[in-house]
């Protein structure tokens, strides 16, 4: 199996697993927000709209064209910060930041 191939289950992964915390649905964030300066968008968007809008996103397309991995990603610890601020459930910290950390992992390595 291909990289792009893992991280493209690895994305399938993700996203049924925000799905399950109910983190998935939500709405599109006004374009401007996409423009944001900062880390995660944090001054526009919550993380879990950050993480469907423009991370799974770029990883998508990184995967249908097979283009090159970024050089580092490391989105994991940020996911664990904003679970546990918002108070969600230890299960559904466990299985995200799993999820991302696969990622993260994927992303770096290749």
């Amino acid at each position: 199996m291909t990289v792009h191939e893992e991280l493209e289950q690895a994305l399938r992964e993700l996203e049924s697993t925000m799905k399950a915390a109910d983190l998935w649905r939500m709405e599109r964030p006004a374009p401007e927000a996409f423009d944001s300066p900062q880390p995660f968008c944090v001054d526009t968007m919550a993380l879990p709209q950050w993480l469907r809008f423009v991370f799974i996103a770029r990883l998508e397309v990184l995967v249908e064209k097979r283009a090159p991995m970024p050089a580092s990603c490391d989105v994991a610890p940020a996911v664990e910060a904003y679970l546990v601020q918002e108070g969600a459930r230890a299960s559904d910290r466990l299985l995200m930041c799993k999820a991302v950390e696969r990622i993260d992992q994927l992303v770096t390595e290749n």
